[in-house]
């Protein structure tokens, strides 16, 4: 057509120019640099204070008995035996019978233990304070039942025909072979006395938990132990 520019592109033809490329930049998560060493330390530790927390709580009870009993409310009197606080519980110790067999520490769980230590030989003193830990539990009368005799020996020697005869009865004392000084780092005696010198009182949680002391009044053991199973009465269970 005259007047017309034929040569002029068609805008509504025209292809429009491309846009712009734009770039994005999202935030990644760096990579983690914590030491995996220390974390499984922090992770042991949480468990351990866990572990000894769930403990405690299970002692708390037989320990505020104890105290409540003889602490708290003493009405006048002394215990004569010395009460441990914070009790100590056993040990894995490398327990055997006196023929040799392997006997598990936890076997000294659920009773009452009133505890001689010796060597095998067994001197005088030694029979002594085994007789006084059988007449211990037969002056507890119908509490008696609750508590068991256990003698640890001390070494690998013969333990003579007729103590072994002696040790058996209606109520048998449980005799255990034991590393001596495997079992010090449990059960401590007095200043100036060894270890052998004492009876121990052993809980059925398996804490020791009172020391008798050397050739004690039997009568005054005696109330020591009577307040003791009063005292865990109401959360002590039946035994062995």
């Amino acid at each position: 057509m005259s007047g017309s520019n034929s040569s002029a592109p068609d805008a509504r033809t025209t292809p429009a120019a491309p846009e712009a490329l734009a770039f994005t930049v999202h935030p990644m998560a760096g990579p983690d640099l914590a030491d995996p060493v220390q974390a499984q330390r922090r992770r042991t530790v949480s468990g351990r204070i866990k572990m000894l927390l769930v403990l405690a709580v299970c002692a708390a009870p037989v320990v505020a008995s104890y105290f409540t009993y003889f602490v708290i409310r003493p009405e006048g009197r002394t215990n004569y035996s010395t009460l441990i606080l914070p009790t100590r519980g056993v040990p894995d110790l490398p327990l055997r019978s006196l023929d040799g067999a392997p006997v598990p520490s936890q076997s000294l769980r659920g009773q009452w233990l009133l505890v001689a230590v010796g060597p095998a030989a067994c001197g005088t003193a030694c029979e002594q304070r085994l007789y006084l830990q059988r007449q211990l539990r037969d002056m507890l009368g119908r509490e008696r039942s609750r508590m068991d005799k256990v003698w640890l020996v001390t070494d690998d020697g013969a333990v003579p025909a007729p103590l072994r005869v002696g040790l058996g009865g209606p109520a048998p004392v449980t005799a255990l072979r034991v590393d001596r000084e495997a079992l010090g780092r449990w059960l401590l005696p007095a200043e100036g006395q060894a270890l052998e010198d004492h009876l121990y009182l052993v809980d059925p949680m398996g804490e020791w938990m009172m020391r008798i002391p050397p050739t004690p009044e039997p009568g005054r053991v005696k109330r020591d132990l009577e307040r003791v199973l009063r005292a865990s009465s109401w959360w002590d269970t039946p035994g062995r």
